[in-house]
C-alpha cells in the first residue's frame, strides 16, 4: 500500500463509525473499521467516533485493544476524536465514571456532557483555526453540530486551541468554552464534522486530520 493512499482506521466498538468511514473516504485513503490489535497494527491514522465514552472504555478493555492503542498513540500514531472521542484522547475527565480510561494523548481537561441535557443537540457557526489550503492558520466558518457534547475546562501549554463557542448572548454558559484543540499527531472537536461530511457537505476536518496523516 503506498503511503500517498493511506490506511486510516476508525475504531468500530460503539457509535458513529458509519459516517466517519464515509467521510474519509472522500479524502482519497482507504478507510477500514478496527476492532482489532492485529487491525489497529495496519493503520497510519485512527478515528475514534462519537458515541458513549464510558462504553467506549470498557470495550476497549474487552477487545484487548486498551494498551496496544496507548502503546501506538505514545509513538506518535495521528489520532483524531470526535466528541466521545475527544473525551478517549484527554488527560482528565471531570464528571466521568469510576474507571473510566483515557488515552491522555492531549493536555487537556474535559468535562464530559458539558452542554446539559437541556441542550441536546443543536448547531452552531464556530471560526475554526487551520482549515485553510494547506493548514493555512487563519480561521475559517465552520457549521459544527453538538450532540450532548463535552467542553474543555483547560488545555496545557503544548495545545493549540482551534475553535470556541462564540461569545454571543445565546450561547450562555458555552460562550467561549474551548471545543477543538490539536496536540503534535492528536487531534480533537466536542462536535460531529463527520455528520457534514458523509453527506459531502462540508469534509475540511476530516481533511485537515488526513493532512496530518500524510505528513506524519
Amino acid at each position: 500500500m503506498s503511503i500517498a493512499q493511506p490506511v486510516v482506521g476508525v475504531l468500530a466498538l460503539q457509535g458513529d463509525v458509519r459516517e466517519h468511514l464515509l467521510a474519509l473516504a472522500e479524502q482519497d485513503v482507504v478507510a477500514r473499521p478496527v476492532r482489532r490489535a492485529e487491525e489497529l497494527a495496519e493503520v497510519h491514522g485512527l478515528v475514534l467516533p462519537g458515541g458513549e465514552s464510558t462504553t467506549m472504555s470498557r470495550l476497549l478493555e474487552t477487545f484487548e485493544l486498551l494498551e496496544p492503542l496507548r502503546d501506538r498513540v505514545a509513538a506518535g500514531l495521528p489520532v483524531y476524536g470526535s466528541c466521545a472521542g475527544m473525551i478517549l484522547l484527554a488527560q482528565e475527565v471531570l464528571d466521568g465514571r469510576e474507571g473510566q480510561h483515557t488515552l491522555g494523548a492531549i493536555d487537556m481537561v474535559v468535562r464530559r456532557n458539558a452542554f446539559g441535557r437541556q441542550v441536546d443537540s443543536f448547531e452552531a457557526d464556530l471560526d475554526f483555526a487551520g482549515l485553510g489550503s494547506g493548514g493555512d492558520a487563519e480561521p475559517a466558518p465552520l457549521r459544527a453540530v453538538f450532540i450532548r457534547a463535552p467542553w474543555v475546562e483547560s488545555v496545557g501549554d503544548r495545545v493549540e486551541v482551534l475553535a470556541r463557542v462564540p461569545e454571543i448572548p445565546a450561547a450562555g454558559p458555552a460562550a467561549g468554552r474551548v471545543v477543538a484543540v490539536r496536540q503534535g499527531n492528536a487531534l480533537a472537536t466536542a462536535f460531529h464534522p463527520e455528520l457534514l461530511a458523509a453527506d459531502g457537505r462540508d469534509g475540511r476536518v476530516h481533511e485537515l486530520f488526513v493532512r496530518t496523516v500524510r505528513e506524519a
